[in-house]
């Protein structure tokens, strides 16, 4: 363990953000740099509480105290190790992780809890400063050929995992560069993308080929696909948009949070930020946000970089309480109102609205909404909302993005030629094994468990790479941080 009294001593000290008035103008990351002393000292705040509930809240099963304790130490390569262990990507989810860890560490029981995702970040960030990450490919060739579609972290984790198996890996990937929602769907102030492009370059030296710009199934027919590997891994996420069908959304000047961002994120790349394509940048308008999760707080940042003159953030559900609501008690993730980096910089925050339609302006394009506000009503055990009658008021805005959630994966022509269906949730049908119904294609991620954080999407990768493992040689030694079942099937021998 840590320092037995560090959780007594030390108060909690969470990542330090840069002034808002210098981060609004520039797109490099919020946090400011962290000291190794004080990532020790936050370290040492890790009990010895016998059961360490944060490793069972962490999907990877990430051997936290132990990191934590070697850090305290010192012994940052160790550390580094110990991360690594489970976790392919933590320079990823030190960044992007909500962190359910930090919700059921038991120090947070009576105090702060232990800044797990600081330390996270910090070893990764140490470990590629000193030179402990490098590239590991196999000692041999299994001579087997697997297709991952899709490049985002359960696409990557997948990737890594089965070409360190010793499998000849190729990740097919529409997008003209590989990454997929980590590169376009996340802003650059969250996760610089040399970040990305430094672990994309460790899976290039372990021997994953990326093919870009190639979308299976349309430039690619899924026989042809097929015909070519051993193995194919569907990780295309959840990328169909929930929409909001009500009275002109037609209008233009409305657009879906994921057209928006990566517009944003792909003139970043270009070296100038303030210019998207024509209709798609913040400058100089009016901004309304419908959805009050992370894809709208992410666009509220992207806004405010961009120069709007004003945002709302409008959500139809009650604001959250100040604290730990007793709904969602220790070690549950607690429902309470967060506060992100974004809300920080500005915007004003609705709760309980719902939008009834969309005015046009003389020019044709959105002008205006109509809100209301709406209360909670259970109807034979299903929530809905009811409009609170006189409520009706009229918002400008020149600019409104949409960022409902998700609905599932695209209804795409690849799944159509595999025979793939979705579930009663939108979700991609997939056994036990991670395996669909069309042997010997497998799947995982956001199309397998629906719209979820990247820390389950690697721990989906992570272990739908040991079910194709298993499939093809007949058994694995990769690490499985969720369990399954292997296929009946299998192309052993």
């Amino acid at each position: 363990m840590a320092d037995p009294r560090g959780f007594l001593a030390v108060p909690r000290r969470g990542a330090v953000r840069r002034p808002v008035a210098l981060r609004v103008r520039d797109w490099r990351e919020v946090y400011e740099p962290v000291l190794p002393e004080e990532t020790q000292a936050q370290a040492s705040r890790c009990m010895d509480c016998g059961v360490p509930f944060c490793h069972h809240a962490c999907p990877l099963g990430n051997l936290i105290p132990e990191w934590n304790d070697l850090v305290w130490r010192g012994r940052w390569r160790d550390a580094w190790e110990r991360l690594e262990a489970t976790n392919n990507f933590p320079d990823f989810t030190g960044r992007l992780c909500p962190a359910p860890c930090e919700a059921a560490c038991v120090v947070g029981i009576a105090d702060q809890p232990v800044s797990i995702e600081l330390v996270e970040k910090e070893v990764a960030e140490r470990a590629e400063a000193e030179g402990f990450v490098r590239p590991r490919p196999p000692a041999r060739s299994t001579g087997r050929r697997v297709a991952v579609v899709g490049s985002g972290p359960a696409g990557l984790a997948a990737a890594q995992q089965l070409a360190r198996a010793g499998h000849a890996v190729s990740v097919y990937e529409r997008a003209e560069r590989p990454g997929g929602l980590l590169r376009y769907g996340i802003p650059e102030f969250k996760l610089e993308k040399a970040v990305l492009d430094r672990r994309l370059a460790q899976l290039l030296a372990e021997g994953v080929i990326f093919h870009t710009g190639v979308e299976p199934g349309v430039d690619l027919r899924a026989d042809e696909l097929l015909d070519d590997v051993d193995a194919l891994v569907l990780a295309i996420g959840a990328t169909q948009p929930r929409d909001l069908p009500i009275p002109g959304r037609e209008l233009p000047g409305i657009l879906q949070a994921m057209a928006y961002l990566p517009a944003a994120n792909r003139a970043v790349a270009g070296g100038d930020p303030a210019d998207p394509p024509p209709g798609y940048s913040a400058e100089g308008r009016r901004v309304v946000i419908i959805g009050g999760g992370d894809t709208g707080a992410d666009c509220l940042g992207t806004a405010h970089r961009q120069g709007a003159i004003s945002v709302a953030q409008l959500e139809i559900m009650p604001q959250p309480p100040g604290e730990r609501a007793p709904s969602t008690p220790w070690p549950l993730w607690p429902l309470q109102l967060r506060t992100s980096a974004a809300h920080e910089e500005g915007g004003e925050r609705r709760f309980s609205v719902s939008t009834q339609r969309f005015l046009a302006g003389a020019d044709g394009r959105v002008a205006g909404l109509v809100l209301a506000e709406v209360e909670p009503v259970h109807d034979g055990g299903a929530l809905r909302f009811a409009v609170v009658p006189g409520t009706e008021e009229t918002l400008p805005c020149e600019l409104v993005l949409l960022a409902l959630g998700f609905t599932g994966p695209e209804r795409a022509p690849l799944l159509d030629q595999l025979g793939l269906a979705l579930d009663e949730a939108g979700r991609l049908a997939c056994g036990p094994g991670f395996s669909t119904s069309s042997a010997p294609v497998f799947c995982c991620g956001d199309a397998r468990r629906g719209q979820s954080l990247v820390v389950w999407a690697i721990a989906e990768g992570r272990s739908c790479a040991a079910a194709v493992d298993a499939y093809l040689q007949g058994e694995t030694t990769l690490p499985s941080p969720l369990r399954f079942e292997a296929s009946p099937a299998t192309r052993a021998g």
